[in-house]
């Protein structure tokens, strides 16, 4: 049996994998934007271990979110799912950038990481002249696969895997979506717990349990570097 934390397990994939796992006889911690959400998160999954309330369009209650993990205890898998797309600049950098850099750096180390990104992140700029309110939903989901392959080079011991989970009919992909919701999530799940030795890998993207192509400019260890410095000079916390 594992123990994974899934961000932005309120609704949506977050909520299905949360739902997936529990019924493997997992035990999942769930995380919600405030605690009505966090109710709403514990009603729809009543298997989960717990709750934990945090806005992570906020820099100071992420890092608290942090803090509230660890007071938990260790975890085997951390699943970065949470994430926005028809809101604001400043919002979509807060949330889908920064809030999974100031995670993985301040939860104490598990022995897998899954991050979601987006095929749309083949349209992202890995220029990153600064990372500001300019930043699109595509950049953000290439700084996630940046972040990804960067922890997956610098901690060797974790499994750190970033999924395309494919654009499926949820909140945020609306309900004319083609792809397969079900396949929409089992992949972070998969990643999350499995013994297959296709799972026990690192620094890979997936699409439906499979590999899949994504930008290369994800591994340049100097774009990575600079994407780290970035994000610990607008958060001040050291980069991993």
């Amino acid at each position: 049996m594992a123990r994974i934390f899934i961000t932005g397990s309120a609704d949506g994939l977050g909520q299905l994998t949360a739902t997936a796992l529990v019924a493997q006889g997992h035990q999942v911690v769930l995380h919600a934007r405030n605690e009505k959400r966090g109710q709403e998160a514990l009603d729809k999954v009543p298997g989960a271990e717990t709750v934990l309330t945090a806005d992570l369009g906020n820099i100071e209650e992420t890092k608290q979110l942090a803090a509230k993990v660890n007071a938990l205890g260790s975890f085997d898998s951390v699943i970065h799912n949470a994430g926005v797309y028809q809101t604001s600049a400043e919002k979509i950098l807060m949330v889908n950038t920064l809030a999974p850099y100031i995670l993985t750096c301040l939860i104490e180390r598990p022995r897998r990481l899954i991050y979601l990104s987006s095929d749309m992140h083949l349209g992202g700029s890995a220029k990153l002249k600064s990372l500001d309110t300019s930043v699109t939903y595509s950049d953000s989901k290439l700084h996630v696969l940046m972040l990804c392959m960067a922890v997956a080079r610098k901690w060797p011991e974790v499994y750190a895997n970033a999924v395309d989970p494919g654009w499926v009919p949820t909140k945020m992909g609306g309900p004319g979506a083609p792809d397969d919701l079900k396949k929409g999530f089992e992949t972070q799940a998969w990643l999350a717990v499995s013994s297959d030795e296709r799972a026990k890998v690192s620094g890979h993207y997936f699409h439906h349990e499979k590999e899949a192509r994504y930008n290369p400019e994800a591994n340049d260890v100097k774009l990575q570097e600079r994407f780290l410095s970035s994000c610990e000079e607008i958060t001040g916390v050291p980069s991993p």
